[in-house]
């Protein structure tokens, strides 16, 4: 896969230390951000006692929010001087949550973010329910946004969210699987939110055509690049920074690049090894399968897919107006694939 280089980087320190090296990205948005974080609790409120308790403590769980700091950079770019920005913030993150819970069913997990997954404390019933209630809560607040354009893209990146979980889900220990197919599954499942959310916040703003352009494909890239990087930790990384194990990819039997490129370059008894692990969903053999992904370069390969993902994001910021929000998307670009350090 080719590679587009990434610019030389910002002055300021990207080590992959979680949310402290996103801190002056933040900052320039600081007051917006607190007005979402306070207005998320407020639109969680409900009649049912135990809907307001997993939506609160699956919102608080300690995730970096990155799609709804798309939405308030994104809007600052374009010099957009309103609030509605808040709102998309919010439904953005809702959104997003309501996916995790129904992820957190289908694959069975018990750990997210270091923490325990709702379904995990109160089991899937209750997850898949309240994930139905954060998506319907979000349509309410699309609703008050009163804008079409917004709400075409919302309705048409969940509906498409929902078929690439339906994909993903389908391709469980498909060993068949090809790059191309597996793009489109991230694109999908992925992709498309962080491309929702930027693509909105210009919509929102009311930016030129060409920025809306440039905002949509830089969310389509920078989703691209962060589940690749994710991809990649899921086998380079460590349960203690990841917050979850490593490995669990394999162990849910999903086929992703570092596995796709293995099964093409890889001696056939490795192959076989890993075709087995996956259709049996085992990681007893994780520590030879990460001997086969080096040896290889199968990591290296991913590393290269994310980078070159990267380098065509910030490319495509090079049509928004030249500020310091837009030298926070970059920055912000440059930290997503400062995890592979």
């Amino acid at each position: 896969m080719p590679v587009n280089p990434v610019p030389a980087a910002a002055p300021v320190s990207l080590k992959a230390n979680g949310i402290h090296a996103l801190a002056p990205i933040f900052d320039l948005v600081a007051d917006d951000f607190a007005a979402v974080n306070a207005l998320i609790p407020r639109e969680l409120t409900s009649d049912v006692d135990l809907v307001e308790e997993i939506s609160q403590y699956i919102v608080e769980s300690g995730g970096k929010r990155l799609r709804p700091l798309l939405v308030l950079l994104g809007t600052r770019c374009c010099e957009y001087s309103g609030t509605r920005q808040l709102k998309l913030a919010a439904v953005i993150e809702f959104l997003h949550t309501a996916t995790l819970l129904h992820d957190d069913v289908v694959d069975h997990s018990s750990l997210r973010r270091g923490r325990k997954t709702a379904n995990a404390l109160w089991g899937n019933s209750s997850s898949v329910l309240v994930g139905d209630f954060l998506y319907s809560r979000a349509f309410q607040l699309m609703v008050d946004l009163d804008n079409m354009s917004i709400m075409a893209i919302l309705s048409d990146a969940t509906n498409t969210i929902a078929e690439g979980e339906v994909l993903q889900l389908a391709n469980i220990g498909n060993t068949g699987l090809s790059e191309a197919a597996y793009m489109e599954v991230i694109r999908c499942k992925t992709a498309l939110l962080f491309q929702a959310a930027a693509h909105t916040a210009a919509v929102l703003a009311g930016a030129s055509a060409d920025e809306v352009q440039a905002l949509k494909h830089f969310g389509l890239h920078f989703g691209l690049t962060y589940q690749l990087v994710d991809d990649w930790l899921d086998y380079a990384g460590d349960t203690r920074t990841m917050g979850k194990k490593v490995g669990r990819d394999l162990a849910e039997g999903k086929l992703t690049l570092p596995l796709i490129q293995a099964l093409k370059t890889a001696p056939e008894r490795q192959v076989n090894l890993i075709r087995t692990s996956l259709k049996t969903k085992s990681n007893e053999h994780l520590d030879e399968i990460l001997t086969i992904l080096n040896g290889c370069d199968a990591l290296h390969y991913t590393r290269n897919a994310a980078t070159h993902q990267a380098g065509l994001a910030i490319d495509c910021l090079t049509d928004l107006r030249d500020n310091e929000y837009r030298d926070a998307l970059t920055t912000l670009t440059r930290y997503s694939i400062s995890r592979l350090s």
